[in-house]
């Protein structure tokens, strides 16, 4: 196993290589640069600069080199920890991503969380119950929660939140405990804020994995070695824990990997309408205002972020499973 681990890692490099190669000339397709696009939005309030201002800049910050070149001297930083200066925030850019990535991670483990205690109970609930009004009821719900896109979710917990509950809704605290030290009060005002953004991000993919836990269950159930279990006595509860969810589970976690990069682009749209600092609405800033270091930075780590969790779904599938073996 820790072959197979070591061998994943190193086969990341190359992936990564690829991805920023590819990254940067997507971010680098639009007319113009970051100085350009600023002088087009001073250009909208009535103000402006002169051309020769703007030259100066874009050969201070190199952006008047060939695109390879510019490539190289972002790619060159990395082994220093240096990625770029932010053009719009006068920052180093690692900070801001850091930063942003955490408040994702955060809302996307806890989403991961409530998909898992959510979705795999009433799939075997469902299964073990298969065609009654529960069942019934709870393939609604699911069908429900499928077609409710996540933007949609936050602008009716804003709605509800603010007008019928009376509770400040948005952001990560609320404005009396913004300059509070941090206390118990404090922190569950903060899980408060964000518990409601994981459960928005994780509602779609909660309806898909109970379908799919349930129909997996179904399967399991229907074999043989169930069959031979009961008939040798064992209790109902037993069957169910020990020999049918261990197997039935194995699908759901590959299921699980690949949800996890819908919940991060779902992150942007709801971070932007819940004002959550995730990676979403500074990313979506720096791609508008062409900050080519910081978007590029985002979307490397993000990518990174995305191979580890696969990595990780990998080793949670082999321990969930002995019969998995990687060699």
């Amino acid at each position: 196993m820790l072959a197979y681990i070591a061998r994943r890692i190193l086969g990341m490099i190359p992936t990564l290589i690829i991805v920023s190669i590819i990254v940067f000339i997507i971010i680098q397709l639009p007319p113009g640069d970051f100085f350009t696009t600023l002088q087009a939005e001073i250009a909208e309030t009535g103000g402006g600069q002169d051309k020769e201002t703007i030259k100066k800049m874009q050969e201070l910050y190199g952006l008047n080199k060939p695109i390879y070149i510019q490539y190289l001297r972002w790619v060159s930083g990395f082994f220093r920890g240096d990625f770029g200066w932010s053009l719009e925030w006068n920052s180093p850019v690692l900070p801001l991503v850091l930063g942003r990535m955490g408040y994702t991670a955060l809302v996307g483990g806890l989403s991961l969380v409530f998909m898992l205690t959510v979705a795999v109970p009433i799939g075997i609930y469902s299964a073990t119950h298969q065609y009654s009004i529960a069942d019934h009821s709870l393939a609604l719900l699911g069908f429900l929660g499928l077609s409710l896109p996540g933007f949609l979710l936050a602008l009716l917990w804003m709605f509800f939140g603010i007008v019928v509950l009376r509770i400040p809704v948005g952001g990560i605290l609320s404005r009396e405990m913004m300059d509070a030290p941090w206390s118990l009060a404090k922190l569950l005002d903060y899980l408060a804020h964000i518990f409601p953004a994981a459960v928005i991000l994780g509602l779609a993919s909660t309806a898909q994995l109970q379908r799919i836990m349930r129909s997996n269950m179904l399967e399991v159930l229907s074999q043989q070695f169930v069959t031979t279990a009961r008939a040798k006595g064992l209790k109902e509860r037993k069957v169910i824990s020990k020999y049918t969810v261990r197997v039935a589970i194995n699908p759901l976690i590959s299921v699980i990997a690949m949800e996890i990069p819908k919940i991060i682009s779902e992150s942007t749209i709801v971070g932007i309408v819940l004002s959550i600092p995730t990676t979403g609405p500074l990313l979506l800033r720096a791609l508008l205002s062409q900050d080519m270091y910081l978007a590029g930075t985002f979307l490397l780590f993000m990518s990174l972020l995305l191979l580890v969790s696969n990595l990780l779904a990998d080793i949670a599938l082999a321990w969930a499973d002995p019969r998995i073996v990687y060699k």
